[in-house]
């Protein structure tokens, strides 16, 4: 049995919320862990897996990894928990800004859609710039 702090299991129940999914390497010997420097492997991976039988994260393991997904009932628990508002949401669901505006069909670069007399496509005259 592991003994866990109150201030180590809210750090790592806060980053689970900020970012909405958790890496742990399935190594308890291990000193740190690779995202929570001050805070050891082992706490981390005993507050995941008590989240995990709870149902508030899915768990998927692969190559000595965990990977563990934050669900609908696992963000209302931390919600709770954290005496958060209904308007915070984790990372992975919020959507992210384009970094520049798009363009819409008709403007900008690009072949447009007309492709007539530019060679393409295969057939009997159609594509050569020979009228239709």
């Amino acid at each position: 049995m592991v003994l866990i702090p109150k201030k180590t299991k809210k750090a790592i129940l806060e980053h689970l919320f900020k970012e909405g999914v958790m890496c742990v390497k399935n190594d308890p010997r291990a000193c740190k862990h690779n995202e929570l420097e001050d805070i050891p492997n082992l706490h981390v991976m005993m507050v995941m897996k008590s989240m995990a039988s709870k149902a508030f994260v899915m768990e998927k393991f692969n190559w000595m990894w965990h990977y563990y997904f934050l669900t609908n009932e696992g963000i209302e628990y931390l919600r709770e928990y954290l005496n958060l508002p209904a308007t915070v949401f984790p990372s992975t669901l919020t959507k992210q800004r384009p970094s520049r505006p798009q363009l819409s069909a008709g403007e900008g670069g690009g072949d447009g859609g007309d492709r007539k007399g530019k060679g393409w496509g295969k057939g009997k005259g159609k594509g050569k710039g020979e009228d239709e």
